[in-house]
């Protein structure tokens, strides 16, 4: 067991956006986190990952507690893809993964569609491209847990498809993944656990073969006036 979570309560300031969740993330497996805006998913992701402070609850790596801030998790084998997906946007390709401390060659292994990018900021390079960069650079430092937020945000669903497709095969090499992502039959196509987040608490959860025949009552979920 990669990272477990018990009674996880994370907010703003003294106002709690998520309430008492209770998750676990296996070696080789990616758990999707789903819900619709607002429902708490990047607040869970900033808990867990010490960006934001926990109110109560826990989270443990490797079967132990961990706390403080961002990096004292990396340096435990956790990384994070944020929103923003976090290029330096003055900096060359190639120089992003420098400063991440990566080889570029098992990047451009992941994503030869980088190759003749290398030279230029990353700034300028297309959406999909950054977060191609933002992935092949977290896979190329090897962490055992990776999160990622909101992986195809304003990106082509054929771009979608190929980050997920990377995803997947990390995780079959022994990662594991904790994933929101917003298109869910995607998710489902390649998670292995789903939690469905409502109102800043878990209202469907399970395997993801057995989500799938759920779809209805996900969708209301989304929809919901209340939601």
């Amino acid at each position: 067991m990669l990272l477990e979570v018990d009674g996880l309560t994370v907010g703003y300031g003294p106002v709690a956006v998520v309430h008492e969740l209770a998750f676990s993330v296996s070696a080789g497996r990616v758990v999707a986190l789903l819900g619709p805006n607002g429902a708490g998913k990047t607040t869970t992701l900033l808990g867990v990952s010490g960006a934001l402070p926990v109110q109560a609850g826990s989270v443990r790596l490797h079967g132990e507690p961990v706390s403080g801030g961002l990096f004292r998790r990396v340096r435990r084998g956790m990384g994070l893809i944020t929103e923003d997906r976090g290029v330096f946007r003055q900096l060359s390709t190639r120089d992003n993964l420098k400063v991440g401390g990566v080889d570029a060659e098992r990047v451009l292994a992941l994503f030869p569609e980088l190759q003749r990018r290398l030279n230029v900021k990353a700034g300028l390079l297309s959406g999909g491209e950054q977060q191609m960069l933002a992935v092949g650079r977290a896979l190329a430092r090897d962490a055992d847990l990776l999160l990622i937020d909101e992986l195809s945000l304003g990106l082509a669903p054929l771009v979608v498809d190929r980050l997920l497709r990377v995803i997947r095969e990390a995780a079959d090499a022994g990662m594991g993944v904790l994933l929101v992502e917003q298109h869910v039959s995607k998710a489902l196509d390649i998670a292995d656990d789903v939690y469905v987040l409502q109102r800043g608490r878990f209202g469907a959860s399970g395997p993801a073969d057995e989500l799938k025949g759920r779809l209805d009552e996900i969708e209301a979920m989304y929809f919901a006036k209340d939601a």
